[in-house]
């Protein structure tokens, strides 16, 4: 394997070194004025206030709420662990056997796992030759944009569309079909674990490629010159350059995959034919039959895991580097 270097690096003249002056005030626009002399809390606050508003507050009402009792027609606003017991209660009873919601969540887990590394591959490689293989910028955009059509369409019709192709009657079924190769329809390509899995990966790879491909752009080209002049090969190269400098890409894509994945119940749903079990699966379910506060504790408890995914990979990974 070989990384193709691109011949016109830049090069720095004699004035790339000296300081750049600043303007003078008078020519500033009155929006630049206004940051440089207003406080600093003044220029967060919008931010802020939208952070708190949209994140801050609705999941302190999803724990507040986690923390209430119910019956079959009311919320009752007092305080109990009803919830999160009712959610692992007999959990340590069944053990070796795993209970409904250890199984759930480890259905949900296996998802995530199998689509997050489908994901890394297709996404790695595809950054890849988008960032080293395709010289001119012109084409390095309109293939990128090829890359992002299907999010022109929303995710239930992307979802959807697998039934056409993996069904008893499909394409791929028809096809195995005439030439031979199979004597009746394959049952397990539609409503299975495959179908689910592939129905992800087809809808978060994207999420995967636009942070890798952002880390692959920014490696200095002479790194890669000077590999080869040291006598690495292609592999050595992708391996001990490449693949090192990648790694906040790899740390964000993954962050995306994972917590999109792990709370994703309308593909499981579709593509599984209502017959997979998923912790977001589980949250719909409560919140259709208004039971809001089991559905807010099994929110919180995912909430939990994925936190808990996002500070391993945090601790693996400097994802400041790529910020």
């Amino acid at each position: 394997m070989s990384i193709p270097i691109s011949e016109n690096l830049p090069a720095k003249g004699l004035g790339d070194s000296l300081p750049a002056k600043s303007p003078p005030a008078a020519l500033l626009p009155s929006s630049r004025l206004l940051s440089r002399h207003a406080p600093a809390w003044l220029q967060v606050a919008p931010f802020a206030a939208v952070f708190l508003v949209f994140f801050l507050v609705p999941l302190a009402l999803t724990v507040m709420v986690s923390f209430w009792d119910y019956n079959e027609y009311q919320i009752l606003p007092a305080f109990t662990v009803r919830s999160y017991v009712e959610i692992f209660e007999g959990c340590l009873d069944r053990l070796p056997d795993l209970c409904v919601t250890l199984k759930t969540y480890l259905s949900t887990l296996k998802f995530c796992v199998a689509v997050w590394l489908i994901t890394l591959v297709v996404g790695f490689f595809i950054a890849f030759f988008l960032a080293f293989h395709v010289r001119s910028a012109t084409l390095q955009i309109a293939l990128f944009l090829v890359c992002t059509i299907p999010f022109w369409t929303s995710n239930v019709i992307r979802t959807i569309s697998w039934i056409p192709l993996l069904g008893r009657n499909g394409l791929v079924n028809s096809a195995l079909l005439k030439l031979g190769i199979v004597n009746q329809p394959i049952e397990w390509l539609i409503y299975s674990d495959l179908s689910v899995i592939l129905s992800l990966v087809h809808l978060y790879v994207l999420f995967m490629i636009v942070p890798i491909f952002n880390s692959m752009m920014r490696i200095d080209r002479a790194l890669l010159e000077a590999s080869y002049d040291a006598g690495a090969s292609g592999w050595q190269t992708l391996t001990n350059v490449v693949v090192p400098l990648s790694k906040p890409g790899i740390a964000i894509g993954s962050i995306f995959v994972i917590t999109i994945v792990m709370g994703d119940f309308v593909t499981v749903g579709v593509m599984g034919g209502q017959q997979i079990a998923s912790i977001g699966k589980v949250i719909n379910t409560e919140m259709t039959a208004l039971q809001f506060p089991p559905a807010a504790a099994n929110s919180v408890i995912l909430l939990a895991v994925v936190l808990v995914i996002i500070w391993a990979l945090s601790r693996l990974v400097d994802v400041r580097k790529e910020l």
